[in-house]
This record gives structure tokens, sequence and C-alpha cells, in this order.
């Protein structure tokens, strides 16, 4: 996988970074760049061919284990994993998550209960995991976990913000317990981006996606997996506690969208708006 460099390759030489999720789209690119940056990444997930096979595309220093992050004993032996392989953990990004729509009446308590456990309690299993057998031992590590943007509503979405916002309570009160041990907790709150799965639906859906952010475009998975490195990087200390917004000013704008007098055809491909 080849992107534009941001960072030296040697940023993080010598880390191992840990990201649930990593077989497909922004997990992927966020497993890539980590690389790229001299990270030894160890990816997780539950589908054993996607998970080989983008292990294979990073290249030599990604390998990937296969696990579920709702289940405690398959969480442990995921962080185990990337112990026996590496001896530590400096990075785990909880990029693992799920949702799907639905008008807020039409939820389901199967539906909600599905979103909650993967947002919510596999986020907080990995967290506490990996803070137990890795982090708190080493006196060190940075914890990244994705919710989403916009955070002023959600249509057809409800569960997977509250579910998100929990998790945003949840980096919150983490940072500040965990302080002490010198495990940093950061939420990183992702937009609409250019996806391998989003490009499976109609041009027109994904184009009309792009319309809707202020920006003009989608994000690229390059962008989520620049920011990652950096939350990894040293820099990333100072944002513990913290939610960063990457999301092309969607969360910026409270009104309707697009405001009054845009000009704008909705027609124009996000690859053709990524260079203005």
């Amino acid at each position: 996988m080849e992107t534009s460099r941001v960072f030296a390759e040697g940023l993080l030489e010598g880390q191992v970074a840990l990201v649930t999720g990593g077989g497909t789209n922004l997990g992927k690119a966020a497993a890539a760049e980590l690389a790229r940056c001299g990270a030894s990444v160890l990816i997780a997930g539950r589908r054993e061919e996607v998970l080989q096979a983008a292990a294979e595309e990073i290249g030599e220093r990604c390998s990937f284990v296969v696990g579920d992050v709702r289940d405690a004993e398959q969480a442990q032996a995921i962080v185990r994993a990337a112990l026996d392989r590496h001896g530590r953990l400096d990075l785990l990004l909880n990029n693992a998550g799920g949702q799907y729509f639905v008008p807020a009446e039409g939820i389901t308590d199967k539906g909600w209960n599905a979103v909650q456990r993967l947002n919510v309690d596999g986020t907080l299993t990995m967290c506490e995991t990996a803070y137990e057998l890795a982090m708190k031992p080493a006196k060190r590590g940075t914890i990244v976990n994705v919710t989403v943007s916009p955070h002023q509503g959600f249509p057809a979405m409800a569960h997977t913000g509250a579910a998100r916002a929990a998790v945003e309570a949840l980096t919150n009160e983490l940072a500040a317990a965990w302080s002490g041990d010198g495990v940093s907790v950061v939420a990183v709150a992702i937009g609409r981006f250019d996806t391998e799965s989003l490009r499976k639906y109609p041009a027109a859906l994904w184009r009309s996606a792009a319309a809707t952010v202020p920006l003009q475009r989608l994000g690229d998975v390059a962008e989520y997996g620049w920011l990652i490195a950096l939350l990894a990087s040293p820099l990333g200390a100072a944002f513990s506690g913290s939610v960063v917004t990457l999301d092309g000013a969607l969360d910026n704008w409270t009104g309707p969208w697009p405001p009054d007098g845009l000009a704008r055809d909705g027609e124009v491909p996000t690859e053709e708006r990524v260079a203005r």
C-alpha cells in the first residue's frame, strides 16, 4: 500500500501497535501508516482470510490474530499475542465497530444491544485488557478509541450515536484514571470517508455523501492513518482525555447543510476534490 508520506519512516521505530478491525477500510489504512512509520503492527478481527490478505498487503511489519473483541477471553488472547510476538504494546487502536441504518422508532432490542455490545462493551473490554496486561506494567501506552461525527444528531443512526457518546465519556474517564500509570486515552470522531465499502454502493450515494460535507469531499483513508500515527507519536499524550474530530468541518456546522447560496452540484467525485 502506497500513499503520500507525511511522517518520517522511523517516527514509530520500536513501537508495537494493535489495531482491531484492521483487515479492511480505515483500520487497514491506519495499520499501513503505522507500519510505514516503523511500528510493528498486529491487526485483529474475526475473519482470518481478510486479515491474512491485509497483512500480506501491508508487508513484513504486519501480522494478524483472529479474535472477537466482545469476548473477554478472546480479548486477552489478542493482547497476549502482541506481547508474545513483540514483548510490548505501545498503541491500542480500538477501530472495530459497526452499526446499520434504521430510524429511531424502528430500533429493536436485539439491534440496540448488538451495537452497544460491539461499540461500547468491546471497546471497554479491549481498553481494560490492554491496560492490565501490557500498559500498566510498562507504565506507558496510548489507547485511541474511534467514535463518530457529527455530534449534533445522526439520522437513522441513533443507536450508534448513543454508543459512541458513551465511548467518548469513557475515554475521558479512563484518561483521568490511568494518567498516573503513563497511559493516554484519546477518542477520534470520524466523519464520512471514501472507503472500499462505501464504493460498493451506487456512485450517486457516495457523491451525495460528499456533498453534505462542508469541505465538499469525503475523507481520504490516508488522512485517518496520518492522524493515528500522530497520536501514536510522543505528541499523542498531549491529547489524552480529548476528542479529536476528523470530518471535513461537518461537526462545526450546526445549521442545515448546505447553507443558502452555496453553489455546488453534488455530482463532483470526491477524488476530484482532494487537491482543492
